[in-house]
């Protein structure tokens, strides 16, 4: 007896019933889940992988016959389920990219699916199943299948992974990047903005669920790689419409493709921008599109990857209005200020309270010094965070600091104006300081205060002006010749607060010709041509804007600027470059362009012109090849004129030819 017992345990085993019914149980779990997870997406596998997982959908699917006359039995949930219905969900969402640096471990998984598929149909007794002959054929034709691709494993080929293992690594031969990105758009199957799309959210929902780690330099290798074959295709087919409205029609009523510029997408969804905003790093993204990053538990940056400090988010007013500006000048709705409220914030403690109504007290003394103190720690307060700039606005002390503005004591007045700009940072607090008249208050301490006084209010009118109304109303204030003696005699710092606030007014066109008239564009040439580059960046950005105004285009053409034009095209910064570019092609079709284009034409524009074009940002290389064909034109134009004068000057008959020329000086009128 003991030594049957002894047997009986070494070979115990669950009986073949047993055994049968959890296989059953097994493939009718998979079939199912595949059916009700995947059907919807069963043709949507775009990438490096698509065969096996449209292969190994099919064979699951082929059993749903199979699955249909044991209907009776009751579906357990079995590992075959999980592990294929997560590989074929990884197949379609997943990163493409990551999927093919990832070969390894993915083609492990389609290992281990097979491989318990097939062993499942192994332990199936089909002679015990009341099946028909033909389910039962269709079953063994997929466990054929299947016992094939266990036995065969197939990789992605060597030279797709290859390539894109030297683009990841940065290890490859330059002259062949074009060759290399067009095999990889097609082989990823990243040949659509919608495709290109879908990847960069895949990058980052990879982040977004990592728990919480940093991946580093891997998703940030990864998207630089996405970045490269956008680019690439961007380039080959320029008329690929952006995720957004990227068609609008023109004059003649035909509709034409409008690339959005990098910087107006969000970086996350790569659509427009909407309502954009600043994270603690300094990176700009769509409110919703971070909103939900930080939701997902994630406190890194998603461009970046370094950690922020706060979750708070800064709106990008500045951004926004070139935005709107931009979709205005190409015939495009502006996008739709985000009609959300406000969160609520929580109110003041009553402490604080209390010590705010008193400081405001202070702000209605006699006593300059009382005002002074008090103007000082209000300007603290405000600066310290939004709750505190909610609470000193609520409490009234926007019209007691605009009283302080015209106090003959300018620490008391700078201070006054300090406290107003921390408060304008709040955007509800920017309506009420221009409701209360603020603007003549500022501008006089704009013109008559201390330095740090006039730098403050430069400032605040920089701070008030990225409301788009606002730039009416400080504009046609007075602000616009203060803004630009301060940006002629003042310092450094003041100077460049005044080329903020100027750039933000000349967003406006009826600006524009008020910072003409103020003598701005002298001013601004004067910051080209320095030598220092100091506010060069501020400085060309303010001349393109007023290139676009006749009174500027006129002013600018006065200052013989093409020599410096060009050079910026060869060697500025991108930003200055395509601003450069833009200078230029205003320039270039004004009342004098045929002077402008024979001087650019000295300067020897057409090889920056042709750099620009081939490696500039995309307004960039749109303006390049915008000029690049004026150029051109004028070329033709100039040779067929001398060809037509070298023909009229071969059929003057020789006896209507003088015996003795004038002088050529006698010719032309002097130039003193």
């Amino acid at each position: 007896m003991a030594g049957d017992r002894a047997e009986e345990e070494e070979g115990e085993a669950p009986p073949p019933e047993a055994r049968a019914a959890a296989a059953v149980e097994r493939v009718a779990a998979a079939v199912e889940a595949v059916a009700a997870g995947a059907g919807a997406g069963a043709g949507e596998y775009r990438n490096a992988y698509r065969r096996q997982l449209l292969a190994l959908s099919r064979r699951i699917r082929l059993l749903g016959p199979f699955v249909e006359e044991l209907r009776e039995r009751r579906r357990g949930e079995g590992e075959e389920e999980e592990r294929a219905l997560a590989l074929l969900r990884l197949g379609r969402e997943g990163s493409r990219i990551s999927l093919v640096l990832e070969r390894d471990s993915v083609m492990k998984k389609f290992q281990g699916v097979i491989l318990q598929l097939e062993q499942a149909l192994c332990d199936i007794p089909y002679n015990e199943l009341d099946i028909s002959d033909e389910v039962r054929e269709q079953v063994e034709l997929v466990h054929a299948q299947l016992k094939r691709a266990k036995e065969r494993i197939d990789m992605p080929d060597d030279e797709f992974y290859n390539d894109l293992l030297s683009v990841y690594d940065k290890n490859y031969d330059p002259s062949a990047e074009l060759a290399i990105l067009g095999r990889l758009s097609e082989k990823l199957h990243l040949m659509t903005i919608t495709d290109l799309t879908q990847e960069s959210l895949a990058l980052h929902e990879m982040v977004a669920s990592g728990g919480g780690q940093d991946p580093g330099e891997h998703i940030e290798r990864m998207s630089m790689l996405l970045k490269k074959i956008k680019d690439f295709v961007q380039t080959q087919n320029p008329d690929m419409g952006p995720p957004m409205a990227s068609r609008v029609l023109d004059s003649n009523g035909d509709s034409r493709p409008i690339t959005i510029p990098d910087e107006f997408r969000c970086p996350i969804s790569l659509e427009l921008m909407k309502d954009p905003v600043i994270v603690s790093t300094g990176q700009t993204y769509e409110r919703a599109c971070i909103e939900k990053w930080i939701a997902s538990g994630h406190h890194t940056c998603p461009t970046t990857q370094q950690k922020m400090s706060t979750s708070a988010l800064t709106p990008n007013y500045v951004l926004r209005s070139l935005i709107s500006q931009w979709c205005e000048t190409n015939g495009m709705e502006p996008p739709k200020r985000s009609t959300q409220p406000n969160k609520p914030t929580p109110a003041c403690s009553s402490s604080e309270r209390a010590n705010i109504d008193a400081l405001l007290s202070k702000l209605c003394s006699p006593d300059t010094e009382e005002q002074r103190s008090a103007a000082a720690e209000l300007r603290l307060l405000a600066k310290r965070n939004a709750n505190n700039r909610i609470c000193i606005a609520e409490a009234g002390a926007i019209p007691l600091l605009l009283s302080l503005l015209s106090s003959s004591d300018l620490r008391t007045q700078e201070h006054a104006v300090t406290a107003l700009l921390n408060l304008s940072i709040h955007e509800d607090n920017k309506a009420s300081i221009i409701s209360s008249g603020a603007v003549p208050s500022i501008v006089h301490v704009l013109k008559n205060g201390s330095m740090e006084a006039r730098e403050n209010a430069a400032a605040t009118l920089f701070s008030l002006s990225v409301i788009d109304e606002y730039k009416v109303t400080i504009g046609g204030m007075g602000a616009i010749p203060a803004l630009v003696v301060l940006l002629g005699e003042g310092s450094q710092r003041g100077k460049k607060d005044a080329a903020a606030a100027l750039f933000n007014l000349c967003i406006y066109q009826g600006n524009k010709g008020r910072a003409i008239r103020a003598g701005l564009v002298p001013l601004i040439m004067g910051l080209v041509t320095n030598p220092t580059g100091a506010l060069m960046d501020e400085a060309m950005a303010i001349l393109s804007i007023l290139s676009s105004h006749p009174e500027g285009k006129a002013a600018i053409g006065a200052a013989e600027p093409v020599p410096v034009l060009v050079e910026m095209i060869g060697s500025g910064t991108p930003r200055n470059r395509e601003n450069a570019a833009a200078v230029m092609l205003h320039l270039c079709s004004g009342e004098h362009h045929l002077v402008h284009l024979a001087r650019a034409q000295e300067c020897g524009i057409m090889v920056p012109l042709r750099e620009l074009a081939l490696n500039g940002t995309d307004r960039g290389k749109r303006k390049a090849v915008q000029l690049l064909e004026r150029m051109s034109r004028f070329l033709v134009q100039q040779q067929e004129e001398q060809e037509s004068q070298s023909q009229a000057s071969a059929q003057v008959p020789e006896n209507d030819i003088p015996e003795q020329l004038d002088s050529p000086a006698s010719q032309y009128p002097m130039v003193v």
